[in-house]
């Protein structure tokens, strides 16, 4: 494949989950009773993560599943939960894909028994997502969008246990999905999971700039456009589930390392003024003109001549520092790649930085800046 030819992954994405590079961003979303390590293994080549299950862990979900398997669903059944897991989970040490366990519980003390079981080698995520009523009778799924204090104490208890945390959620459930997600942050949670149904890249800009979290876009991403779009919006990954056929795939994983490859940063966002999420502050010129950027500031609580000095401060030995004959004396203040410019194409070339290079160092500038927005002592989100 391409991506095989080319860049080192880590070069490439700059994307890591517990502790281990992603070989690219796509990811296999969990199907009950289908996604498990046999399903992974003729698609290994072209995912970087699978969520595997939903796996009920405890009496009270198990017969949530045996009732849902009745009715006709298909569901993962067996009498020893951690037995099976871990059978899974070496199963899926063979694929060279990093393992997400998606888990089903009735309570905070039943996820922390696997996660103490089988250790941190594998990812824990939480299905808050599932619809089906005999899974909200039994107090997971979207019984945790409804009531998120549960959640929360959820994730405590898997962080407690010294594990990578994922949270599945269902965008449009829980009574505010920004609020959600800055909770679900607060609680310790490492990635965020959003099925966006039909909302689309809006709802997922708003989370984006409401929390830091890694974040996996799905639903109905089948094709490169759309995953190019969905990372331009602020995911850092996007999962497949019913269109995960291996050759469709591997089509968009090619297209992918090509993108990456080509423009060095493989979900640069928009433009501010262009819809862009909260990291495109990374692009913004200074605020000396009535555009989104100043509006964005006062949202955040920051000033104008606290962000001019927070840029310049922040590119400090750094090729963006170069650049007087750009239109504000630094590439600290040039904008993306892909917007033609003169002055910022003139000032790389005198660097003897490519747009490629730039857009790496953009990348940086951008996570810098996300961490003072969401910084130690509280959050800032817009819209």
């Amino acid at each position: 494949m391409y991506r095989e030819l080319m860049m080192d992954p880590y070069d490439r994405y700059e994307l890591m989950v517990n502790g281990t590079t992603m070989k690219t961003p796509l990811v296999l979303s969990s199907m009950a009773g289908i996604v498990d390590a046999e399903y992974v293994k003729p698609r290994s080549d072209a995912v970087g993560m699978a969520c595997i299950g939903g796996y009920s862990i405890d009496e009270t979900t198990m017969a949530a599943s045996r009732a849902l398997a009745e009715a006709g669903r298909e569901e993962f059944l067996y009498d020893n939960a951690i037995a099976a897991l871990s059978d899974e989970v070496a199963k899926m040490a063979e694929t060279g894909v990093i393992c997400a366990l998606n888990l089903r519980g009735s309570s905070p003390s039943s996820y922390r028994a696997v996660a103490d079981a089988i250790g941190p080698s594998v990812v824990y995520e939480i299905d808050a997502h599932c619809r089906q009523e005999p899974m909200i009778a039994a107090g997971c799924g979207e019984y945790l969008l409804k009531n998120p204090d549960q959640l929360y104490l959820t994730i405590a208890a898997l962080k407690d246990a010294g594990v990578t945390v994922s949270v599945k959620i269902r965008a449009g459930v829980a009574e505010d999905d920004k609020a959600l997600a800055r909770g679900i942050w607060q609680a310790g949670a490492d990635i965020l999971h959003v099925d966006l149904m039909d909302f689309g890249h809006t709802k997922l800009r708003q989370i984006r700039n409401s929390c830091p979290l890694l974040i996996i876009a799905n639903n109905s991403i089948n094709t490169f456009g759309i995953a190019k779009d969905m990372l331009a919006h602020g995911a850092d990954m996007i999962s497949l589930a019913r269109q995960a056929g291996p050759e469709n795939l591997r089509s968009i994983a090619e297209s992918l390392a090509r993108y990456a490859d080509e423009t060095g940063w493989y979900n640069a966002p928009k433009q501010l003024c262009r819809g862009g999420d909260i990291r495109s502050l990374t692009f913004c010129c200074m605020p000396v003109k009535q555009c989104p950027l100043l509006p964005t500031l006062e949202h955040l609580d920051i000033s104008r001549n606290e962000f001019m000095s927070l840029k310049l401060d922040l590119v400090k030995k750094t090729p963006l520092a170069a650049g007087e004959n750009t239109c504000f004396g630094s590439l600290a203040w040039c904008c993306k790649s892909s917007t033609p410019c003169m002055f910022r194409n003139m000032a790389l070339k005198q660097e003897g930085l490519s747009l490629h290079d730039y857009m790496r160092y953009k990348h940086r500038l951008a996570d810098k800046l996300m961490e003072r927005v969401f910084d130690a002592d509280g959050y800032y989100a817009t819209e």
